[in-house]
């Protein structure tokens, strides 16, 4: 597998994600989930009466996107009555770290509806310890068997980091938490292949920072009971290219 600056590129990443997906079956409930990082008491029993395995919470977004690029919506679950279902719970079938970018709305390259999507969206798809706390939350509280790290072409952020310049007020934390998953040769480079490569790193090590950052996800995926996947979305297609 070839690396660049310990990170495999595009085609290699994806044959990675194919030999190591996580996964997983049977989350947890909700009494005392955490009290301290080194006490970690997860509860036993998926709190979703009837839980969606990931295989078929993936099956659902790909089948979703599909309808989406082709143009086919069927805008599910936005009725009267799904809203008043969920005002007394919500169960999610999938949980998205996605980037904030305007052009890349979860809920509608995947034509979901109210309470099938937990989203969680930052400039860059950065995985920072709020976006963590807001996934540990949804495996642990809510029963979500899937995560979804969600990077798109033509995101900003990552050509922020590859620009490798100042940036007023606050940009810079964004920025500061994607340059570690790009290649010296991808700073300052204006390679638009580079550049897609770069995304595709930046999807890579913000699964990574789930797993390193997080004993819930990490103790969720050891024990097989937790799925994380990367995803790309082409902003010209509106295809979502899943990587596992």
């Amino acid at each position: 597998m070839s690396r660049i600056n310990g990170f495999v590129g595009r085609r290699d990443f994806i044959k990675f994600f194919g030999l190591s997906t996580l996964s997983i079956s049977g989350i947890s409930a909700c009494s005392s989930i955490i009290t301290t990082p080194s006490t970690i008491t997860i509860p036993p029993k998926n709190p979703n009466p009837n839980p969606i395995s990931p295989e078929e919470a993936q099956r659902r977004l790909q089948v979703g996107n599909r309808r989406f690029y082709n143009q086919n919506r069927q805008y599910p679950n936005q009725t009267k009555r799904r809203l008043e279902t969920l005002s007394k719970a919500q169960y999610p079938y999938a949980a998205i770290l996605g980037c904030a970018d305007s052009r890349v709305p979860p809920e509608l390259i995947f034509d979901q509806g109210l309470g099938d999507l937990f989203v969680v969206r930052v400039a860059g798809n950065v995985a920072s310890n709020m976006v963590i706390g807001s996934l540990e939350y949804t495996t642990t509280v809510l029963g979500t068997q899937l995560i979804v790290v969600l990077g798109h072409k033509n995101c900003g952020a990552v050509a922020a980091a590859i620009k490798d310049q100042p940036n007023p007020g606050r940009i810079g934390f964004i920025v500061d938490n994607i340059k570690p998953a790009l290649a010296q040769e991808q700073l300052r480079n204006n390679d638009l292949e580079i550049n897609e490569s770069a995304i595709f790193n930046n999807i890579q090590y913000q699964t990574e920072r789930l797993l390193k950052n997080s004993s819930v996800l990490g103790q969720l995926v050891n024990e097989e009971r937790l799925k994380i996947m990367g995803a790309y979305y082409d902003t010209d297609t509106g295809k979502v290219e899943f990587i596992n």
